[in-house]
This record gives structure tokens, C-alpha cells and sequence, in this order.
């Protein structure tokens, strides 16, 4: 019966109506998340709040994934309520929803736009059914932006928003340090603003707007630096790049070419890397000429650009959920700029006729429906994949296990980093070799080491000396045991390939003695 309510319902909705596009989302997402396997950076997180001793264990924790709190504390509350990661992907799934509704119902893009970039890579893929901390970014961007004029009457709901969007990742942080500049840059040159907020705000709603956004950044900055025995830097794999290096300055361009039409070239083969940064390059010009006209929202264009990009080439060169905030950047700067009108301050600074750059804009949208059709179609095939070729290999590997009865068992499990989404399913911990003891997450720091497989028999044949109850144990492998003991008998059991992640494909043995 209800079924057929909603299917009645829906039928009755225009198919130009933006609730046709959130309702279609949804039913879609939904089908999406729950047929997702998850991988260890779904499950690490959660296996971190699951199994942290206290409060002061989980933020020790915290620190050496290189992320703020904020889904980390998300993630406490949820398992409150069901201790099952299932939840996490129901939260996650919500988060999305919200976005695209917002973006839907309040952004100032035509309904063509709004259904393509719906069901685009990221918000139909990466930040939908990949349970990470990256979708609050797009989140708490598109309330920024749906709640903006509010700041002619008080700055405590977009400081708010900034401080949570400065928790939710490192890259949220950077965008919300730009936001925040370009709310300062406003207040400082725009007086008619100024004033205008003075004569409607309260007393003290600046003072504490700045408390908020500088508590919140100290926080972010203090939790996301890694300890000093991190061996991985937060979860990165060097260190800050101080030197000019033009091969990875053109892969650092890339990224942001990867972020608008999603390829990313070969860092090897320098023809490519110029022809994508210079396409960058272009789109990221056009974009410029397009907010000439909107002063603030170009700043804001050019602060999150430069941040982001100094991040990338600096620091870190990022996956496509990181250097997505490149797109989430253009989509927020085109929003903004719908709150302002057209200005010629810039162009008649640069001594720039109105006339001149005529044709821009439509070049400019002629681009944008390109990046959204790309987007559309990167987001169909992806989301697609992934019902068909399961993306780790973690769930039907864990459905087995409790089927066959071996969900109690002596359980040695490596690579460790690869285990957390066994561990999370099963709800349980393993033997880990990396750090020879029971664990579930994992954690880059000192007192662990990687292993190889000879080393992982060793220590099975230690465990099986010092436990005389100990007559077998289940070994879990993420790639095939290509080495051998006479001392033991080691039959295979079954291996688990069907993924899309390599490195998140299993293989089960029973080693006993021989």
C-alpha cells in the first residue's frame, strides 16, 4: 500500500519539478547504499569510535587520520543508537539528500543544470555512496550558500556553518577559510553593507561570529596535525614539497582539470599533463572573466582556487574526493554570485570595455554544460559499477564467513589496513601481525610495521605453541600465500576477487600444525 502512495504521488510531479529530481535522488541512493560494499576508509572511522576506550582515546585516535572530529563525533552518536555500520550509510545517504534538495529548490541554476549536476560523479558517487567525511563539504557549502543573505542581519548562522565545514575535513577547512575571507573582504570595502548590518544586528554578533570561526579553526588545525610519531603524516605518505617542480606543478593543474571533466592524466608523459593544465588553465580564465562583474564572489573564486591548489602542490596531490572541492568551488562561486549585482568596478580598474568580454559568458556556459555533462555521465557509470562489481570484496568475503560457521573463530588477519571492513562487518577484532595483538583499526604510528608473509607464519606458529586450546587458526589474506612451512598444514579455503578494489580482495586458509 505504501509503495503505491508514493508511486502515485511521484507520478503525479511534473517532470520539470525540482522535487522530481530530489525524490528520484533518493529512491536511487537508497538502492545505491545499501547495495555498497564498503572499504577500510568507510570502516576505519568507525572502528576507531567503536573501539576507542574513552573520549580522550578516541580524539588521541582521531589525530592520526589527518581529519577534525566532526564525523568522527557523528559517527559516536550514530552508534549509540544502532551498532551496526549499515547506520553510517543511512547518515550518509541523508547528508547527500540535503544537499541536493538545497541545491535543487534554492540555487539559482536552471532545471537542465540542477538534474545534471544531481546525478553527477560526485554528488551521485563520490559523496554519496562512498560513507566519508567529504560529503559534509558539499553539505554545509550549499547551506552557506542557501542562508547567505542572512549576513545583512547577523554572521552567527554562516560562522556556525563555517566552523562546522572547517571539522569536516582538511579540505573543508581550506574552503572555509576562504569563505571567511571573502565575508571579511566584504565587510571591510563594501560600506554600504557595513552599515546596513550595523543598523539591523545585535550587539555583539560580530564578536561572537569570530569567536566561533577562530575556535573552530584552532580545533580543525590542532586535531588534523599529526603526532610526532605519525609515519605517514596524518595518512600522507610525505611531507611539505618546497621546491619548484614542473612536472608535478603540471600535475597539480591537472587536478583541477580532473575535478571539472574528471580525467586525470599520466604523471609520466608530459603531453598529456600540459594539454589537461592547459584546459585548466582556460576554464579557470573563462570562470574569472564570468564573475568580473561580482567582485566578492571572484575573490572568493580565486582565494578557494589558490588555497586549494597550494594544498595540492605543497602538501598533497590528492584523490577525486579530495581535489572535488575544486568543483565544489566553481558550483558555490556561481551560486554566491546570483546574491549580488552586476558591477563594473573591476573592469574599469583594468580599463576593460563591458562590450569587450560580450561573449565570454557564453563561451562560460557553453563550458559549464560541458563540466556537467561529463559529470552526469561520470556519475551514471560509476554509480552503475558499482551495482553490478561490488567496490571491495569485504561484504560477500564477510556473508561466507558467517555462513560457514567461521564467525567465531581464531581469526589472523593481513594486511591490518585492509582488514576494517571485515572487522566491521563481522563486528569484531582479529589478530593483527602489523602490530602483534588483537586490533580492528588501524593506525600509522609507531609500534606498527608491515610484515611479509613469512613473518605472518612465524607468528601463527607462535600462537600456536603458547595456546595449547589453539588446534587451528583462520588466516586472512588480501593477496594469495605464495609461501609455505613443512611445520604446518595450510589448506585453502576459499578466495573472494570479485572487486573492484584490488587491494580488497580476500583469500581464507586453516593453518594448523602438521
Amino acid at each position: 500500500m505504501l509503495n503505491k502512495k508514493i508511486i502515485k504521488h511521484t507520478s503525479r510531479l511534473p517532470f520539470d519539478s525540482p522535487w522530481f529530481i530530489i525524490i528520484l535522488f533518493s529512491v536511487l541512493g537508497l538502492i545505491g547504499i545499501l547495495n555498497h560494499s564498503m572499504w577500510r576508509d568507510e570502516l576505519n572511522p568507525w572502528l576507531i569510535v567503536r573501539d576507542s576506550e574513552s573520549l580522550s582515546d578516541l580524539i588521541a585516535n582521531i589525530r592520526y587520520e589527518g581529519h577534525p572530529v566532526l564525523w568522527y563525533f557523528s559517527l559516536g552518536l550514530l552508534i549509540k543508537i544502532v551498532d551496526n555500520p549499515i547506520i553510517m550509510q543511512v547518515f550518509h545517504l541523508g547528508l547527500t539528500v540535503v544537499s541536493v534538495t538545497l541545491f535543487c529548490l534554492y540555487s539559482p541554476f536552471n532545471y537542465q543544470q540542477k538534474f545534471l549536476f544531481s546525478f553527477g560523479f560526485f554528488p551521485f558517487y563520490e559523496y554519496l555512496l562512498i560513507s566519508r567525511n567529504y560529503a559534509f563539504s558539499m553539505l554545509f557549502v550549499f547551506v552557506f550558500c542557501t542562508v547567505f543573505s542572512s549576513r545583512k542581519i547577523t554572521y552567527t548562522y554562516l560562522a556556525i556553518l563555517l566552523g562546522l565545514l572547517a571539522n569536516s575535513s582538511a579540505y573543508g577547512l581550506l574552503v572555509s577559510f576562504s569563505l571567511s575571507l571573502t565575508l571579511l573582504a566584504e565587510f571591510c570595502f563594501d560600506s554600504e553593507h557595513r552599515q546596513q548590518y550595523f543598523s539591523q544586528s545585535q550587539k555583539y554578533d560580530l564578536f561572537l561570529s569570530i569567536a566561533i570561526i577562530i575556535f573552530s579553526f584552532i580545533l580543525s588545525i590542532y586535531i588534523i596535525t599529526p603526532p610526532t610519531d605519525s609515519y605517514l603524516y596524518g595518512g600522507l605518505n610525505n611531507g611539505w614539497l618546497l621546491k619548484l617542480d614542473i612536472r608535478h606543478l603540471l600535475r597539480s593543474i591537472s587536478r583541477i582539470f580532473g575535478a571539472y571533466l574528471l580525467i586525470i592524466p599520466q604523471h609520466k608523459r608530459w603531453l598529456d599533463l600540459i594539454i589537461c593544465a592547459t584546459i585548466a588553465i582556460l576554464i579557470v580564465i573563462l570562470t574569472l572573466i564570468k564573475l568580473s562583474k561580482k567582485p566578492v564572489t571572484l575573490f572568493f573564486y580565486i582565494i578557494a582556487n589558490s588555497v586549494i591548489f597550494a594544498f595540492t602542490y605543497f602538501r598533497f596531490i590528492g584523490m577525486p574526493r579530495h581535489f572535488g572541492h575544486f568543483y565544489l568551488v566553481l558550483i558555490a562561486a556561481l551560486w554566491l554570485g546570483s546574491y549580488y549585482q552586476d558591477s563594473l568596478v573591476i573592469l574599469k580598474k583594468f580599463s576593460v570595455r563591458p562590450n569587450s568580454i560580450i561573449f565570454f559568458p557564453k563561451w562560460h556556459y557553453i563550458v559549464l554544460m560541458l563540466i556537467l555533462y561529463v559529470q552526469f555521465i561520470g556519475g551514471i557509470y560509476n554509480f552503475s559499477r558499482d551495482l553490478v562489481v561490488p567496490y571491495s570484496a569485504s561484504r560477500e568475503t564477510v556473508q561466507y564467513i558467517q555462513k560457514a560457521g567461521l564467525a567465531n573463530e581464531f581469526i589472523v588477519a593481513s594486511r591490518d589496513a585492509n582488514m576494517a571492513p571485515l572487522s566491521g562487518y563481522l563486528n569484531r577484532k582479529f589478530y593483527y601481525p602489523e602490530i602483534q595483538k588483537m586490533g580492528s583499526f588501524t593506525l600509522f604510528k609507531k609500534g606498527r610495521k608491515e610484515v611479509e608473509q613469512a613473518d605472518i607464519l612465524s607468528q601463527i606458529n607462535s600462537l600456536l605453541k603458547n595456546k595449547d586450546e589453539q588446534k587451528k587458526i583462520l588466516l586472512i589474506l588480501n593477496s594469495k600465500l605464495n609461501v609455505n612451512r613443512k611445520d604446518f598444514k595450510i589448506v585453502p579455503i576459499k578466495d573472494f576477487q570479485r572487486g573492484w578494489l584490488d587491494s580488497e580482495r580476500y583469500y581464507l586458509y586453516w593453518v594448523d600444525e602438521a
